[in-house]
């Protein structure tokens, strides 16, 4: 199967199970409370009649736009931006069975309990992965390198920090893990980032704390001591045609002695089509090996990036994998959904104060590209992507805009306050007012997804 096929592939598998999820839910819920649901539909519009079927009253159906999803319930009234979104239906409900029908507080949970059912994937999912494979993490404290064309302006500093420096402290936070390194300065609720080394003065980085993209940077551009031994090696690569094997440690390369991984990566990066000669050690006996780095492009997908070297190796990670039992996986489990949440939070607040550019939103192309990266990666990554892509539908939905279920709450709220149903016309405005700030999302995302294909 082609690269972008399996990509389709994926991105189809990937969004239907979660919309099917996030539908069952209103659907679940409608039935629970006796709401008579004409169609249970993934896509939206008109479905198609090849891939539809009809149980008891409910249609269950693939519409032709392949976006989201819906359930559609009997109504006492039909909204315009239901009519384009759900397409039409031709049956006879009893008065009591209609939608609006029923108690204000039951509509809500039936609203509701589409994002209950995303979150609750995502919390099983994290909680199944943490109970199968423990905490993994690197404990690794120590500065291998830093690497200051990545660093934002607020960040020059931390190129001053040599390798070998440790890190004991972030926002005065004890630290134990490079992870816990990258996690404190890339999601700290702070305008600053505050670092503590050994032996060495604190620096503190102001950094607005919804600035998401320049946090990211600077937790990407310190990068942890790494010895220069190789971990993995990527089938079809001159690493592996040359015959390194994972294990190997590599000493020189062309007489030039490499101390850390990082070494190795800058001559590697460099030497893209010329043959180097790799020194290296293996089960302790002294070996030399001929590569010729692969030219391609640092970043595959940007078409605009540098040529750049590669053997397709892999470093040794000092990986620890800490046990942690049924009640412990419901722990992290747990934290790991609220953290996730809070991620998508944080980027729409980002967005709100302007410190978060359009250009970060992301669209189905985008999901696709890294679903389809995880996929490869093996069915345990893929899981984890999903219960991620799970909370962000989780989230989104809740976000106050009509047509989407946080909207649609906060109407019912509305009317359960005033005690009577809003004017029809005024539901009627506010939900194609929805509709059309939900279409300019979608334009932004799609923009974005193909201006990234395009290398802009």
């Amino acid at each position: 199967m082609s690269g972008f096929l399996f990509t389709v592939a994926v991105l189809f598998v990937v969004l239907g199970v979660l919309i099917f999820i996030h539908e069952f839910g209103h659907y679940w819920a409608a039935k629970r409370f006796g709401v008579w649901v004409h169609r249970f539909s993934v896509g939206m519009g008109k479905p198609v009649k090849a891939l539809s079927f009809q149980r008891g009253e409910t249609e269950w159906a693939i519409s032709w736009l392949p976006l989201g999803g819906y359930v559609k319930m009997a109504s006492s009234e039909e909204d315009p931006s239901s009519s384009v979104l759900e397409g039409g239906h031709s049956a006879d409900v009893p008065a009591d069975r209609v939608f609006e029908a029923k108690p204000v507080w039951q509509r809500m949970i039936i609203i509701l309990a589409g994002v209950t059912l995303n979150a609750l994937f995502a919390w099983v999912i994290f909680t199944g992965l943490a109970w199968k494979n423990g905490r993994q993490f690197d404990p690794t404290t120590t500065i291998g390198r830093v690497d200051a064309a990545m660093l934002p302006p607020e960040a020059a500093e931390l190129a001053t920090v040599p390798a070998g420096t440790r890190i004991t402290a972030v926002d005065g936070e004890p630290v134990d893990s490079w992870d816990e390194i990258r996690e404190r300065i890339a999601t700290g609720d702070r305008n600053e980032i505050g670092l503590t080394f050994e032996g060495r003065a604190p620096i503190v980085i102001s950094l607005h704390r919804d600035a998401l993209a320049e946090r990211g940077k600077v937790a990407i551009a310190i990068e942890p001591q790494q010895r220069a031994v190789i971990g993995a090696l990527s089938p079809s690569y001159p690493a592996e045609r040359a015959g390194l094997q994972p294990g190997d440690s590599i000493v020189a390369i062309n007489g030039q002695p490499i101390a850390q991984w990082y070494d190795a990566v800058g001559l590697i990066k460099a030497s893209g089509g010329t043959e180097l000669r790799l020194d290296l050690v293996r089960d302790g006996a002294p070996l030399t090996v001929a590569v010729v780095p692969k030219l391609e492009r640092e970043f595959p997908s940007d078409t605009s990036s540098a040529m750049i070297g590669r053997i397709g190796a892999s470093p040794l990670r000092p990986f620890q994998t800490e046990s942690l039992g049924f009640v412990g996986a419901l722990r992290v489990g747990t934290e790991l959904t609220i953290s996730s949440a809070g991620a998508i939070v944080r980027t729409f607040r980002g967005l709100a104060t302007r410190k978060v550019a359009t250009t970060e939103i992301g669209g189905p192309i985008m999901i696709g590209q890294m679903a389809a990266q995880q996929a490869r990666a093996g069915i345990e990554p893929l899981l984890a992507f999903m219960a991620l892509i799970s909370m962000n539908l989780a989230v989104v939905n809740l976000l106050p805009i009509p047509v989407l279920d946080g909207g649609a709450f906060l109407i019912l709220l509305a009317e359960g306050i005033i005690r009577r149903p809003l004017p029809t016309r005024v539901r009627e405005v506010i939900s194609l007012v929805g509709l059309g700030m939900i279409l300019l999302i979608m334009f932004v995302a799609f923009k974005n997804d193909i201006m990234r294909l395009l290398g802009q």
